[in-house]
């Protein structure tokens, strides 16, 4: 009997050893690599990844990042009127601008909001980002699902399209 309990307290060793590699992997397998592949993943982003590729701005948030996106929501996109979707799909370098009105470079989860601040997006322009309880807005949109991860960046999905200030 004696000669069974190393087997056995190995054979246990063995298959739990196999069964927190297969769960760190399945973990890091989950991730997307950047968000690009993240919005296109996901089923209330459609619109926006099919916006990203309409712009040219696959390869930039496909870069190393880390970045931090502000996704409207395929309802957001809803809610605008038609002729406007139209009208900036006819539009690349102004789509391009309004889209990267919704990137800010840098990490930032929705822990790491606290009050209310201005941060810069990559066109430029400020947003305001508000936290108050466990609600998070940006400008005049609310974050509806915040901290959808991926390799270089994180998402945030809002609740409408924000508009950068008129120049």
């Amino acid at each position: 009997m004696s000669h069974r309990r190393p087997h056995l307290l190995l054979s246990s060793l063995i298959a739990l050893t196999v069964a927190l590699t297969g769960c760190a992997s399945t973990d890091i397998a989950s991730t997307p690599a950047n968000v690009v592949v993240a919005a296109n993943s996901n089923a209330d982003l459609t619109t926006f990844a099919k916006l990203i590729k309409q712009a040219g701005l696959e390869s930039t948030l496909e870069a190393a990042g880390p970045v931090t996106v502000f996704a409207p929501s395929d309802e957001a996109f809803k809610a605008l009127p038609a002729a406007t979707l139209d009208k900036l799909s006819k539009d690349p370098e102004h789509l391009k601008s309004l889209l990267n009105y919704h990137v800010v470079p840098g990490l930032m989860k929705a822990s790491d909001f606290d009050g209310s601040k201005q941060i810069a997006t990559a066109n430029g322009a400020k947003v305001t980002v508000s936290k108050a309880g466990d609600f998070v807005t940006v400008d005049d949109a609310l974050v509806t699902k915040a901290d959808i991860a991926s390799g270089n960046g994180v998402i945030h999905v809002i609740d409408r399209l924000l508009t950068p200030p008129k120049k």
